[in-house]
């Protein structure tokens, strides 16, 4: 792979740009949801969001159509409903392995799904040698969901940065980390988890969560291979 592979492609540096600034803002987005019950604040700002109808993929389609549909029906409880639903579909009744769509890669990685696994270790050693460190208030292990998508939103974002600056050598390189970040970290999970999620999950709102992953790093996936590509 040449390291002039985001300069060859069709795009303009522009496009490019905003292709990285939307990413970001996705990432971003997934990631808040899986890391906390939804607030207030955040209700209102998905009850004022658009919904596309046409994301690319059939379980972008529905995950937009789901969360859609269940916010045009928010009453007075729906944050009370939203929050215990959250707590159901990602903690369930008490740890069992099988008990609930539990969002850390060590669970469904590891033959006996526990928790504090290989998995954790791996993606700490990415986020430190990134230079990346956990916030004091995240009690969760590192290979939780949300971070996980978090660093890809961080990464994102630098890549945008360095395209910016006309440097694309290391906007390659951050594009490959990330490609890199899916293809071994969260493609290799992703997939169990919202498959569980649909299972335990008793809103239409998680439920849509759980479709709009999928979709989304489904074609995340093409973009980054599209763009590392070999001419």
């Amino acid at each position: 792979m040449t390291e002039e592979v985001l300069e060859e492609t069709a795009l303009a540096p522009s496009e490019l740009i905003e292709l990285f600034k939307h990413r970001s803002a996705t990432y971003g987005l997934l990631s808040r949801l899986y890391a906390k019950e939804v607030d207030a604040e955040l209700l209102d700002e998905l009850h004022d969001t658009l919904w596309p109808i046409e994301t690319g993929t059939d379980a972008g389609d529905t995950g937009n159509r789901l969360i859609a549909t269940y916010l045009s029906g928010i009453w007075e409880n729906t944050l009370t409903e939203l929050a215990a639903d959250y707590m159901r579909t990602f903690f369930g009744h008490g740890y069992s392995g099988h008990a609930a769509a539990y969002p850390f890669e060590s669970v469904y990685s590891s033959e006996k799904r526990l928790l504090m696994q290989s998995a954790r270790d791996e993606v700490l050693a990415l986020y430190r040698a990134a230079g990346l460190s956990k916030q004091e208030s995240w009690k969760e292990g590192e290979d939780h969901i949300a971070l996980e998508l978090e660093y890809l939103q961080i990464l994102s974002d630098r890549t945008a940065e360095a395209l910016c600056k006309g440097d694309t050598d290391t906007a390659t390189s951050w594009v490959r980390a990330q490609y890199n970040f899916l293809d071994v970290h969260l493609d290799s999970w992703a997939p169990l988890l919202t498959a569980e999620v649909k299972k335990f999950a008793k809103t239409d709102f998680y439920r849509g969560l759980a479709f709009l992953t999928e979709g989304f790093l489904e074609t995340d996936r093409e973009v980054l291979e599209e763009l590392l590509a070999e001419d």
